[in-house]
């Protein structure tokens, strides 16, 4: 039977009693009626993750934590993702796959060619919404460290970050004759996907001169969420544990 896992960001210790979030606990309670004695999993996003008893059913329901599990589900391979904002859901659809797929961090990014203009106030609000749908994929696929999503970025402020720490720069270029599978990497990768209309040639010199590799997927064009998992599904393959 399947353990039910949740995430609550709070310390977790051997023995230690928690109070769930009212989230969880209605998730619990309400939704999947647990009785009292059930067994659960919960996991703090930092690598820890306990087996647990629910021990107070109901609002402010309580888990009694237990022994802490050894979680070896975390990608060997240090990969993050440069995405820029993509429209409707296909920004959280690229989030939710790329925690699946192993990535260790996201950056959503400005560019000249995005199509999404947020105000301060929605912007928050989706960066909420991402880090949740984080956790959330983090909860299904057992997963118990939750990949930060960083606040929005400029393109220029990416390149330099990456650049400066030594990650092994991609972005996608269809005319490139350099494959995935024909890379080396001794390090982190920082994995660059550009708007559904692409980078301006601008943009596309940026990255160039913060060392970043042109890499082909093949002769189709694909949608900027396509190419993102596409990408990291190659790269998780060669180099990870996929």
């Amino acid at each position: 039977m399947r353990i039910t896992r949740i995430y609550e960001p709070q310390p977790l210790t051997s023995g230690a009693v928690i109070s769930l979030s009212e989230q969880n606990a209605a998730h619990l309670c309400r939704v999947l009626r647990l009785p009292a004695g059930a067994a659960v999993q919960v996991f703090d996003g930092h690598g820890h993750e306990f087996a647990a008893v629910l021990t107070q059913p109901g609002k402010n329901a309580q888990l009694t934590l237990q022994g802490q599990l050894i979680n070896q589900r975390e990608s060997p391979l240090n990969l993050v993702l440069g995405q820029v904002i993509s429209r409707g859901d296909k920004m959280d659809f690229t989030i939710q796959k790329a925690v699946e797929l192993g990535i260790s961090a996201i950056y959503p990014l400005s560019a000249t060619r995005c199509g999404v203009k947020l105000d301060a106030k929605r912007l928050e609000r989706k960066l909420e919404s991402w880090q949740k749908i984080a956790a959330a994929a983090c909860e299904q696929c057992g997963r118990s460290v939750v990949p930060p999503v960083h606040p929005v970025m400029e393109l220029r402020d990416f390149c330099t970050l990456t650049e400066t720490k030594g990650y092994l720069g991609l972005t996608l270029d269809p005319s490139a004759t350099l494959r995935l599978r024909d890379l080396n990497p001794s390090g982190s990768i920082s994995l660059l996907i550009g708007p559904e209309g692409g980078f301006d040639p601008s943009e596309t010199a940026l990255a160039s001169a913060h060392q970043f590799v042109g890499v082909s997927l093949g002769p189709r064009i694909l949608r900027t969420e396509t190419a993102a998992l596409s990408a990291l599904s190659i790269l998780g393959s060669h180099f990870g544990d996929l």
